[in-house]
């Protein structure tokens, strides 16, 4: 057996620093018989306190552990002093491993392994769903009663509020309805936000109207319309399901990444776009600490271009994809040359909109001056067109400062508010936001 760990790497698998000082003392070779090594397993008989000697096996793969002794630490002291003597060499390679170590690592494999589905787990998932479905759309009838009693009652009652639609955002988390608690609980907040909270309020409740009078009507709507709305209640679609939809291949370029670290669960966007297609698709990855690494949707770094397969996730348009098969690694790539200016990026907002009215955002590509303004910063084409710009977590002199006054290239998130700057080209060196 080839590549043994060192003692370092052994005791960085211990639960404490006791365990890490008994499994030293239980290195010793008195305690132990038995031993070997073969097909990613160690084992051996350790003696202890009582008449029969402790079953000690350890599977390299994992690594995962088993010994008969008492103790609830996990590995416990005996398995770390079994590493200890392989990683010194004490422990011999042998032909096949002995029959309580191979009894284990074969049960563990059979419990690893993917069950088929028979006929009845068909039909237990299919109930399954059907309850769900029942349940989402018992809670969307509540919450379309709870939004005709706020507008019926009026809006002064929450104003200045940051919890009024909590309460109902928590009977959506039991109506297995997350994606509208998500909703709720952003808007909670807005009565709070200053000066036209009661649009945008109001706003909000109307998408939210719309999404549970869609859900009602999903087998009347086209696929992709339906798959849309799923989406935003919060039914979930399997990586692998996406992945099995055929692929889009092509040059890829980086174009921006948000990490969204004040939601439920933190989320990273990254934006991408095809450098022969024009078509726009977001990866998402999610992380309840917010550390996106090893995430392969989430180790893009903008400013680069890649050849890779997307798939994108059902949905009007489509937007949202997962990446497949990198047929490059990711390299520097030029500024981006925007396609659109903001007339033409308003009008294809309204298109989008028109497919998805509750879409939050749109990415864009664009180019302007950043003008510093009260109350807010504008990015600006010669004629005087502007947008205004969402610098919430943006240091906004950082912008002006690659710009020193003169148009530059920027990517974004479009939406009703203005444009959230994520990524800015100073020559063809990308610097995000």
């Amino acid at each position: 057996m080839s590549g043994r760990w060192s003692v370092e790497q052994v005791l960085a698998l211990a639960p404490d620093a006791a365990s890490a000082s008994a499994a030293r003392r239980l290195a010793l070779p008195t305690p132990w018989s038995e031993v070997g090594a073969a097909s990613g397993l160690v084992w051996g008989l350790c003696a202890g306190s009582g008449a029969r000697p402790y079953q000690t096996i350890v599977d390299l793969t994992g690594p995962a552990y088993k010994c008969s002794c008492p103790s609830r630490k996990f590995p416990c002291k005996h398995a770390l002093g079994l590493l200890l003597r392989w990683a010194g060499d004490a422990v011999p390679e042998v032909s096949e491993p002995a029959d309580y170590a191979a009894s284990w690592q074969q049960s563990r494999a059979e419990r690893a392994a993917p069950k088929p589905r028979g006929e009845r787990d068909e039909v237990a998932a299919a109930k399954r769903a059907e309850q769900r479905t029942q349940r989402v759309a018992a809670g969307l009838d509540e919450l379309d009663i709870w939004l005709r009693d706020q507008v019926r009652s009026g809006l002064s009652a929450v104003s200045g509020s940051y919890s009024h639609a909590d309460p109902v955002a928590a009977r959506m988390v039991d109506a297995q309805a997350p994606g509208v608690a998500s909703q709720l609980r952003r808007l909670s907040v807005v009565p709070a936000s200053g000066d036209g909270w009661p649009e945008r309020l109001l706003g909000g409740y109307a998408r939210l109207h719309l999404l549970a009078r869609a859900h009602g009507q999903l087998d009347a709507l086209p696929a992709e319309l339906a798959a849309t709305v799923r989406s935003y209640v919060g039914y979930s679609v399997p990586r692998e399901s996406v992945l099995a939809v055929p692929a889009v291949t092509e040059e890829w370029h980086v174009l921006g990444v948000r990490d969204v670290l004040d939601a439920s669960v933190p989320a990273r966007r990254t934006y991408l776009r095809g450098a022969e297609s024009g078509r726009w698709a977001a990866l998402l990855a999610f992380d309840p600490q917010g550390m996106f690494g090893g995430k392969p949707d989430a180790s893009l770094p903008a400013g680069t271009t890649l050849r890779a397969d997307l798939h994108y996730y059902p949905a009007r348009p489509p937007l949202r994809a997962t990446l497949g098969i990198r047929h490059t690694e990711p390299v520097p790539a030029p500024a981006p040359e925007p396609t659109l200016d903001l007339a033409d990026q308003a009008r294809e907002w309204a298109t989008v909109l028109e497919l998805d009215p509750w879409m939050p955002d749109w990415p864009a590509v664009l180019r302007g001056v950043p003008v510093p303004g009260e109350p807010r910063w504008l990015l600006a084409e010669p004629d005087g067109t502007a947008i205004p710009l969402l610098l919430g977590g943006v240091d906004p002199w950082a912008l002006a400062a690659v710009s020193g006054g003169r148009p530059v290239t920027v990517a974004g998130e479009w939406s009703a508010d203005g444009l959230r700057p994520l990524t800015v080209w100073h020559a063809e060196a990308a610097v995000s936001l």
